[in-house]
């Protein structure tokens, strides 16, 4: 378990970041524009902070840099719409430690805080790093994948549908919660694209993929693991 300070002005995105990092055994708490994220900060003593760049009051550049001024070396995860390499160097240049640019998948946010968390000391041992069904193990922490004892290559998307279907515990996921939570805050695209991704952990992970014994379709609702 690890203290998580998400500095975003964007109240849903920063909800929504909140509930899956909880669910995942952190603490976390919010704030809203960068002064009060430097006042959380100092108060608070995270082990890690998520920081969005476009903020109001201050700006995420800004709250970094008083951050390193002030001798802070607290790991900063960047969340940012700006693209452009120049704008990701700039953050990294004044210390932040990684970046993920908007929109993002929330699998990939995830893996990159455990990995900082990691880095820093401050991983949980208490996470399960590994999960199996089947034939099949998942290792969390390598993103590897085995089928009766052997390396299953799995394209970094169809890790990510996976680990969504895994963290459910068989509950069904719609096709519109996959798209959002593997391809992006409010991703846009063809429903079709989880479809194709499911029958190729199918056919990489089940012993008869035209037949499925553990990645199920529930009609008219989506997907879920039977483990």
């Amino acid at each position: 378990m690890a203290r998580i300070l998400i500095v975003e002005d964007n109240a849903q995105l920063a909800y929504g970041l909140r509930n899956n990092l909880e669910i995942e055994g952190h603490v976390v708490e919010v704030a809203g524009d960068g002064r009060s994220g430097l006042e959380a900060i100092a108060e608070q003593s995270p082990d890690l902070v998520i920081l969005d760049l476009m903020l109001p009051e201050m700006d995420g550049y800004r709250v970094l840099q008083t951050l390193r001024d002030n001798g802070r070396d607290v790991p900063v995860l960047i969340l940012t719409a700006k693209g452009e390499e120049a704008d990701k160097v700039r953050g990294l240049g004044l210390g932040a430690d990684d970046y993920v640019t908007k929109p993002f998948g929330l699998l990939e946010l995830l893996a990159r805080v455990t990995a900082l968390l990691r880095r820093s000391g401050q991983h949980s041992d208490g996470n399960v790093a590994v999960e199996r069904f089947g034939t099949v193990e998942i290792h969390m922490a390598q993103r590897t994948v085995h089928r009766d004892g052997e390396e299953v290559r799995l394209a970094p998307k169809e890790f990510d549908l996976l680990l969504a279907l895994v963290r459910r515990r068989g509950a069904v996921a719609s096709r519109v919660a996959l798209m959002k939570e593997v391809w992006g805050h409010r991703a846009v695209i063809e429903s079709r694209t989880v479809d194709t991704h499911i029958a190729e952990l199918r056919r990489k992970l089940e012993d008869q993929p035209s037949d499925p014994q553990h990645i199920l379709t529930v009609h008219k609702s989506g997907y879920r693991l039977q483990v």
